[in-house]
């Protein structure tokens, strides 16, 4: 499998997971685990910051109103994943 058919296998199950038109999907990493035949992907993509500041002075600066995360997948040679995972990506 290519880095390209993993990352769009990624992109398909994880795109329901944000409300965001462009969450703007990044392959971070990938490793094939031979002696499982299993690939583990990390892809992050951003989605809504819910705790974002309700003060109405915070619209003026440059807050961020989306938050990026990290998801790690397990995905087998037939395609399917088998692995959803949280990921910390400060680790």
């Amino acid at each position: 499998m290519t880095l390209e058919e993993l990352f769009d296998i990624a992109k398909l199950q994880l795109q329901d997971l944000t409300d965001l038109d462009t969450p703007d999907f990044r392959l971070e990493q990938a490793e094939l685990l031979k002696e499982e035949d299993i690939w583990e992907i990390v892809v992050s993509y951003l989605i809504e910051d819910t705790n974002k500041n309700t003060i109405p002075s915070a619209a003026l600066t440059s807050e961020h109103h989306f938050q990026r995360v990290y998801k790690k997948l397990r995905i087998d040679k037939d395609k399917n994943v088998v692995g959803f995972y949280m990921y910390d990506s400060k680790k």
